[in-house]
């Protein structure tokens, strides 16, 4: 490894979460699982000051030209091409709540995880209407696997994610929290129970909230959230064609996109500009043209359209379909930051939430380049 060159961090990034990484010391940073809820089968890694997942668990990663060697202590470590050494990289390391429990023994870890580097994420009902056949389910969802597999809880209750919320920023710093839910039955798909979360861990610490749930069939729901001090809102397309919508998601699919489009701008209203994000993930069958054609009528009402590589996870009916290519993922990132720069709504004024993180594209890794 004498050699030692140098990719731009954009490109570096594509690369990685297209590809994967192997890693000479699979336990490096703290632990990552196989399959479940949020970025599962990644790693985070910090690169040139961006925190990114990097899937280490997929097939692809197993056969993937990058390498990144054993850390030091401190978590950090190089990260090579086919014998050429790129660059340094860190493992954020092992968050220190994670050796805490509630007073009734369930263990920290299991109410809400670290994702990239600081911010605390947690799916606050573990089980979803749309979950229970696979004639409805999401293809790409492993939200039941965590469940399964005994890493979490089924309904994570208001005070339990307040005590966990405190504890993880005053012993890791962490700087915003995510809150998703699995969709339960009722109109309110999910922001009932999302806004009485974050009631309690606002009167237990001063943390900024991202909620994330399906479309609610009355609008007033925007204002209770918002009243209950949530401070972004997230409500994803994940595929934004009927033809693909329907085969990737055929439950979710019949909430449509008019309905989605209609729930954005009333979100806009209640929590401003840049404040309501989506979702989109490439890769799995929208073309470069329809993405970047929703994204556009998404700016224009004031939404953050957060495109993301599509990455497999193990156990899901989509775990051995392919990661988009890096120039596909080039192809859509470049120009929508541009947009999204043009238009005033970049990654950096997101309160809390996906968008701001970053960690799951090089969106803002693009937008930083066009802002230096």
């Amino acid at each position: 490894m004498e050699n030692t060159t140098r990719l731009p961090t954009e490109v570096l990034i594509n690369e990685l979460q297209s590809y994967g990484a192997r890693l000479v010391d699979p336990k490096a940073g703290h632990e990552s699982r196989r399959g479940g809820a949020g970025p599962s089968d990644h790693k985070a890694l910090t690169i040139d000051g961006m925190t990114v997942m990097v899937p280490v668990h997929t097939a692809p990663a197993f056969e993937s030209p990058y390498l990144v060697e054993k850390p030091d202590d401190m978590g950090r470590s190089r990260i090579s091409r086919d014998g050429t050494v790129l660059g340094e990289v860190s493992f954020p390391l092992r968050p220190r709540f994670y050796e805490r429990s509630t007073a009734d023994g369930i263990p920290y870890s299991q109410i809400a995880v670290l994702h990239g580097k600081d911010v605390l994420a947690t799916t606050v009902l573990q089980t979803c209407i749309r979950y229970q056949s696979r004639t409805k389910t999401c293809q790409f969802c492993a939200i039941g696997q965590s469940l399964a597999a005994g890493r979490t809880i089924a309904h994570k209750t208001p005070e339990q994610l307040a005590e966990v919320a405190k504890a993880a920023v005053e012993l890791d710093g962490v700087k915003h929290m995510v809150m998703t839910t699995g969709t339960p039955k009722g109109d309110d798909r999910g922001a009932a129970i999302l806004a009485d979360s974050a009631r309690a861990i606002k009167a237990a610490v001063n943390i900024p909230i991202q909620a994330q749930c399906e479309p609610p069939e009355d609008d007033i729901w925007f204002t209770r959230m918002k009243e209950a001090r949530v401070d972004a809102l997230g409500m994803h397309l994940e595929a934004v064609t009927p033809e693909v919508r329907a085969r990737i998601m055929p439950g979710k699919a019949q909430v449509s996109i008019a309905k989605y489009m209609a729930s954005f701008k009333a979100a806009v209203e209640v929590f401003g500009r840049g404040q309501v994000s989506t979702y989109i993930l490439a890769g799995l069958g929208d073309s470069r043209e329809a993405i970047l054609d929703i994204c556009e009528k998404l700016v224009a009402l004031g939404v953050y359209p957060f495109v993301v590589p599509f990455v497999p996870i193990s156990g899901t009916p989509l775990e051995s379909h392919q990661a988009p290519r890096p120039d596909f993922m080039h192809s859509i990132l470049g120009p929508l930051s541009r947009m999204l720069v043009a238009s005033g709504l970049k990654a950096v004024d997101i309160k809390a939430g996906c968008g701001k993180c970053g960690a799951c594209s090089a969106l803002s890794t693009y937008e930083r380049m066009l802002t230096k």
